[in-house]
């Protein structure tokens, strides 16, 4: 696991898009996995400068989504089918079918996330996965467990994520309460981990995950055993780890 200090947010954007952009420089039809939440919002707007100072194709990228509220379709503007659109698809010219989310709207758990894993194996191996860090340890939606989750299954939200997440809907009700999410044995076949966490409110999980024991309990820790996990993370995230 590396771990890349920075100064700030926007540092940690740049550097973020800086690798991304390496990734589909060097391999133009790579299966990207992305992220959504407030972390990645400022590394898909420096991808989408790059790309609109043409320094950057998308032409022939694939991505693949962590996750999706179930419950909830594309129109709705807190589904994470409407936040990759808003924020990178509808800026640069990935060919939208080749971008894939977990169906939110498939009320059936166990068949929409079998159909996400078909699609997944039929994409192949992800090259460079986006990650956040949830306040609890959790990547994706993968939630403090028992054991790691191997594919896509459908997870209960956590209080922490809830009150989490609350912000972003007109009242804490309206929070879904389940998501489907790509499990933490699909992330680690990830060729690369790319892990970006700003903010002193994440200081100690972060810690947690950087320097403390591998466990479900904190689902992001299981990085540690990834061959090529990166985290980059400002100040105020590593004030509590001693690097």
């Amino acid at each position: 696991m590396k771990v890349y200090k920075v100064k700030d947010y926007q540092e940690l954007s740049r550097k973020a898009a800086n690798i991304i952009a390496a990734q589909v420089i060097m391999k133009p039809d790579c299966v990207l996995g992305l992220a959504t939440g407030s972390s990645p919002v400022g590394t898909y707007d420096n991808l989408t400068a790059m790309y609109e100072k043409g320094d950057l194709d998308f032409s022939s990228v694939t991505t693949v989504n962590l996750d999706e509220y179930k419950g909830l379709d594309a129109s709705n503007d807190q589904s994470y089918r409407y936040f990759m659109n808003t924020h990178l698809f509808n800026r640069v010219n990935i060919p939208m079918e080749r971008t894939f989310v977990p169906d939110g709207t498939e009320t059936d758990s166990e068949k929409a996330c079998s159909a996400y894993n078909e699609i997944l194996h039929s994409v192949g191996t992800v090259d460079l996965q986006l990650l956040g860090l949830g306040h609890d340890g959790h990547i994706g939606f993968n939630e403090p467990a028992d054991y790691f989750p191997d594919e896509t299954h459908c997870v209960d939200l956590t209080e922490v994520t809830i009150q989490a997440n609350k912000r972003f809907f007109q009242s804490e009700a309206d929070v879904p309460r389940q998501a489907y999410t790509m499990g933490i044995g699909t992330i680690m076949r990830a060729k690369m981990v790319l892990v970006v966490v700003s903010g002193a409110d994440k200081a100690d999980i972060l810690n947690q995950v950087i320097t403390g024991p591998v466990t479900p309990q904190v689902p992001a820790s299981i990085l540690q055993f990834h061959p090529n996990a990166v985290i980059i993370a400002d100040e105020a995230a590593l004030s509590k780890t001693d690097l």
